[in-house]
């Protein structure tokens, strides 16, 4: 049998969570089936479901006094994808060409699979030798709302979290920081033929925005590279003839150490001027594991990594939330996807990248 046979398990449950719409909510089935895949293969399992049809899911196997030694994560909902800008249904979980299709593929049902299917496979193998933590969550692609609803003490410590975000299967260690910024801009309304008796919001905010936008001196960090700021949403005004006294836009800025939420704020205040109001939406810490604290863990999943120079990922994950509740563990982004395919139309996911994630995964579990 070769190794794509041996994680065929991986693959089918990976498609059939691709089937299940998750875009923006919605997770509770595909909760139930992850819950109802390790329940009968013996792990001690709890669905807990804080907002109806919205569920995180937190099972255990073996010993876990004081800690265990792994915990695996991600997260089950997706992106929303329109199917009209699609060459196919974004709920397909079609196989062709090698590729798994769908939303979510990469993105991360694929790595959630892999962890599933690894631990079932040494629970079964090894059962005395075999402790490992699962926590599976509603609600990241919107700020980490699930693994927040998470109580520290539902948690057992542990000693290396493997989060299954999309790496091709390389190892990171860490992520930058996210903050979200509501800048709001105050005017005087007024009939849109008498413009100079009121004062426009959208110039004001406008004005803001394009100094936002063409800053390029912001802070480069030598681990997680660059901070960046990007302007997200504008909304502002009703009606054309009417002067808007009000206007909004959404800011999305990643930190990275030296460059974090006060220092972030007070440079885009400055940007925006007088005048302009800062209110601070979300704001999640960037991870940073030290290479020498991970280094086995990197040689297990994926051979010869140690000796590379240490890798951090753009976007943010759940291990901004989960690893003060898991006692502060090293952190390991590590995942099938392809990180290029994340919230793409068209997304899928290379089988044969999923099959060894799944291998390295268990490799891990049986030889850490």
């Amino acid at each position: 049998m070769d190794d794509a046979d041996a994680w065929r398990g991986a693959t089918d449950l990976a498609r059939r969570l691709v089937r299940i719409d998750t875009r923006g909510g919605r997770e509770a089935p595909a909760a139930a089936l992850v819950a109802d895949r390790l329940d009968g293969a013996g792990f001690d399992v709890r669905v807990e479901e804080p907002i109806p049809g919205r569920a995180n899911v937190l099972a255990r196997f073996g010993p876990a006094v004081p800690r265990v030694p792994v915990t695996f994560t991600g997260h089950l909902d997706t992106v929303p994808a329109d199917p009209s800008g699609w060459s196919f249904d974004p709920m397909s979980g079609e196989l062709r060409d090698g590729r798994l299709l769908g939303r979510g593929s990469s993105d991360m049902k694929a790595g959630v699979a892999c962890q599933v299917e690894a631990a079932i496979r040494a629970a079964r193998e090894s059962p005395r030798d075999t402790a490992v933590q699962l926590v599976f969550t509603f609600g990241e692609e919107t700020g980490c709302h699930g693994a927040e609803e998470i109580d520290a003490e539902s948690l057992t410590p542990t000693d290396l979290l493997i989060v299954a975000e999309p790496t091709g299967n390389r190892t990171v260690l860490g992520h930058k920081g996210v903050l979200w910024l509501a800048a709001t801009a105050r005017g005087v309304s007024a009939h849109g033929s008498r413009p100079e008796l009121g004062r426009n919001a959208i110039a004001a905010l406008a004005a803001a925005a394009s100094r936002i936008h063409g800053h390029r001196d912001w802070p480069v960090s030598p681990t997680h590279g660059p901070a960046t700021v990007n302007i997200g949403t504008f909304h502002a005004g009703e009606q054309p003839n009417l002067v808007p006294d009000h206007a909004e836009m959404r800011l999305d800025v990643r930190t990275v150490p030296g460059f974090g939420r006060d220092e972030a704020i007070a440079e885009i205040a400055r940007l925006c001027g007088d005048g302009i109001g800062l209110e601070p939406l979300l704001d999640l810490p960037g991870v940073a594991t030290d290479p020498s604290a991970a280094a086995a863990a990197r040689e297990l999943l994926a051979p010869g990594s140690s000796a590379r120079p240490a890798e951090y990922a753009t976007y943010f994950s759940d291990a901004s939330v989960l690893t003060a509740r898991l006692g502060d563990p090293a952190v390991v982004v590590y995942g099938p996807g392809d990180p290029d395919q994340a919230h793409v139309t068209d997304e899928s996911c290379s089988l044969a990248a999923i099959t060894e994630s799944a291998e390295a995964m268990h490799r891990l579990l049986r030889r850490l």
